[in-house]
């Protein structure tokens, strides 16, 4: 299976063309709230998302946490895909699929222990994808991701398993740790931020020893079978 790559916190179109023309598969923009380093104005993204081809993804990362508001976010920004970085009430997650039935709906779950297993229940009928990160939207300060941060890939590996959908895995992955997480968890994608930046800005030699450390591991996984 080819392990998809999606590249985040993109703050410009000439940032999207980087890492489109470097073999990303997907492209994210983070718009959440409180505003962070990352985050760029939805006119922006908006004015990006409609230069980036078919078949690239294009994600929005919201922190809006009704069904209402993740439609409007969406709505303003042109997207293909939304990523919800709070944990929706599930009677919300149902709404939206009624409100944006054409949009991809990516439910972010926050692994900070086991109990991030009993999420896969509450939202599998209601998207089409799962990504795994290493936020704490329950601190004083949320933290919804971009942390740089790994957590307990075993978790992970155990929630893929388990998972009806497909599962994106983030969280401080780098070119170093990827092959790592790749093998250990067995992801649908992978998906990265800090991991390819110097000095807040994408770097082009990151960027490409990560996607080579990607496709590299997928040649291997496939020779070995799995």
């Amino acid at each position: 299976m080819r392990t998809r790559i999606k590249i985040c916190c993109l703050a410009s179109l000439e940032e999207a063309q980087r890492a489109i023309d470097a073999g990303a598969d997907a492209v994210g923009f983070v718009a959440v709230r409180p505003a962070s380093p990352r985050t760029i104005d939805d006119s922006s993204i908006a004015a990006i998302s409609a230069r980036v081809p078919p078949p690239i993804a294009t994600f929005l990362l919201t922190t809006e946490n009704t069904a209402e508001g993740i439609a409007r976010h969406v709505s303003a920004t042109g997207v293909s895909s939304v990523q919800i970085v709070a944990h929706l009430d599930s009677t919300e997650s149902e709404r939206l699929r009624e409100l944006l039935p054409a949009t991809k709906r990516i439910q972010v779950i926050h692994v900070e222990n086991e109990s991030a297993l009993d999420r896969i229940a509450d939202y599998s009928s209601c998207v089409h994808a799962f990504l795994l990160d290493s936020g704490r939207p329950t601190q004083p300060t949320p933290e919804y991701g971009g942390t740089g941060r790994t957590h307990d890939w075993a978790v992970s590996a155990e929630f893929v398993r388990r998972s009806p959908l497909p599962v994106f895995l983030a969280g401080g992955l780098t070119p170093a740790n990827v092959a790592e997480a790749m093998r250990t968890v067995r992801p649908f994608g992978v998906d990265l931020c800090t991991g390819v930046r110097t000095a807040g800005r994408l770097d082009p030699e990151k960027l490409e020893a990560f996607i080579n450390a990607v496709r590299t591991t997928d040649s291997e996984l496939s020779a070995a079978g799995h």
